[in-house]
């Protein structure tokens, strides 16, 4: 018989000591991902627990009250296949439906082989987020290119917040604030006209350095972008994760010799978000979106 496990928000240590789990489930968030993460949404992450202990837990993040994602699912191994990640999987759902208005859609990326899974739920696959890698050359060195890229720092936080806007189905400026500002990362900005036409971050992870997000108006921003933040994998190996169904974010990829590694499934509750997906060479996390 099925046990039934007591569903409930975590704390700020259990959440951090959580997000450190999905490194053993291959996907190496950044070091200080956890701050980013909590100063988006401190609500967000959820526990199940049974007997007094920890038994899996996942993120609710709610953007605003228009939209929401669903990451960070991951049950101890020793008690899968019982039912227990179903049951916390639903009520995460249905705790961050309840968190927005009605009508709101919910993304996520899950593992391929657990779509059909999310499919039941309510989740109507979109395309595929890959994960590409290559180890990169110690003495890489930035092209020269007419584009204006700048440190992020320099740009206008307003500006940062409406571009990113265009490319993120809702706001995020708490996250943003701590993404582009915490330890062992570059954040770079595509100036041109006097106005940001494209962004980027790079930080290291568990497993070499990882960009996302990388958004620019057209593909020779992006590269401008790309390069920029690649200097500072120089030795190491550099991670990008871009959606398949974006052109210019695969002939990035294959320009540069990267090699497909893993991949999510990106798939909507509520249908697919109004935003500028020709603008997304790269996804910021699997997290939280």
């Amino acid at each position: 018989m099925t046990q039934t496990p007591t569903i409930r928000p975590m704390t700020r240590d259990e959440a951090f000591a959580h997000i450190r789990l999905a490194d053993a489930e291959g996907w190496f968030p950044g070091y200080h991902d956890d701050e980013a993460f909590w100063a988006c949404d401190p609500e967000a992450f959820i526990a199940a627990e049974l007997e007094g202990e920890i038994i899996g837990g996942g993120a609710i993040t709610a953007y605003g009250d228009a939209y929401g994602f669903m990451g960070l699912f991951i049950m101890q191994p020793e008690i899968r296949r019982q039912g227990l990640g179903t049951q916390l999987w639903q009520a995460r759902r249905d705790r961050l439906i309840a968190r927005l208005k009605p009508g709101a859609v919910i993304g996520m990326d899950g593992v391929f082989e657990m779509a059909d899974w999310y499919a039941r739920g309510g989740f109507v696959f979109s395309h595929r987020n890959l994960r590409y890698e290559r180890a990169w050359p110690a003495d890489f060195t930035v092209a020269p290119t007419a584009e204006q890229v700048v440190p992020l720092a320099d740009v206008p936080f307003e500006a940062l917040t409406e571009y990113d806007r265009t490319c993120f189905p809702g706001p995020r400026e708490a996250f943003l604030k701590a993404w582009i500002s915490l330890p062992e990362r570059k954040a770079v900005g595509l100036v041109r006209d006097g106005r940001l036409a494209g962004y980027g971050v790079i930080r290291r992870c568990g497993k070499g350095c990882k960009i996302g997000p990388l958004f620019a108006d057209d593909a020779e921003g992006a590269e401008a972008v790309f390069q920029s933040l690649a200097e500072f994998a120089a030795g190491d190996t550099l991670i990008l994760d871009a959606p398949e169904n974006q052109s210019g974010a695969q002939a990035l990829v294959k320009r540069h010799g990267l090699s497909e590694t893993f991949g999510c499934a990106r798939m909507y509750l509520g249908g697919v978000p109004d935003m500028a997906h020709e603008r997304v060479f790269g996804v910021t996390t699997f997290e939280l979106g």
